[in-house]
């Protein structure tokens, strides 16, 4: 199973799109809208609100947080994941996994355990910027599954351009924090 997964700051959309868009893909699948088609148009305005960066933390401006994640990301290649590709942008990420057959792991304890990890090694590298109580990892994640090899042609392209897609600077565009 090959999946696209996106992740993001605590903060980093505001809650009256959030709901928008949430309501946008509900009503999308209530009028009959192909799942998958309803889910990309999804994705595709989720994202782009991220690019823009409207409001909360950029944490992943600063290299040595964006090392953190990066290794860790890495790491998944450890616990039967196969890393395809990645981008860290300065509020989110986006990682096109593969999880071999035999993994003990899902996507969902990786993706759990990566949050707790990361969080916790970050949270130390920003605590002035960041109360104690607050949430560093938005709960949960997008995550869209990979259908065919042409698609994942696609998503892998998407991904390794995302950050002059957003519009970035050339450092984003071309840092160690994105996969080749």
């Amino acid at each position: 199973m090959t999946s696209l997964l996106t992740f993001r700051l605590h903060g980093t959309i505001p809650a009256a799109t959030g709901r928008e868009l949430q309501a946008e893909l509900r009503q999308a699948q209530e009028v009959g809208t192909d799942h998958r088609r309803a889910q990309k148009q999804f994705f595709a305005k989720f994202d782009a609100v991220l690019d823009r960066g409207p409001i909360g933390p950029r944490y992943f401006e600063n290299e040595k947080i964006a090392e953190v994640l990066a290794g860790e990301i890495m790491m998944l290649e450890e616990t039967g994941f196969r890393v395809h590709a990645f981008a860290i942008l300065p509020n989110h990420a986006h990682l096109v996994l593969e999880l071999s057959a035999d993994s003990s792991l899902s996507f969902a304890k990786a993706v759990d355990l990566l949050h707790l990890r990361t969080g916790t090694a970050c949270r130390r590298l920003v605590r002035p910027k960041l109360p104690p109580e607050a949430e560093f990892w938005q709960v949960g994640w997008h995550e869209y599954g990979v259908q065919d090899a042409a698609e994942l042609a696609r998503l892998l392209t998407y991904v390794r351009g995302n950050a002059r897609q957003a519009g970035l600077p050339a450092r984003f565009q071309e840092w160690p924090y994105a996969s080749e």
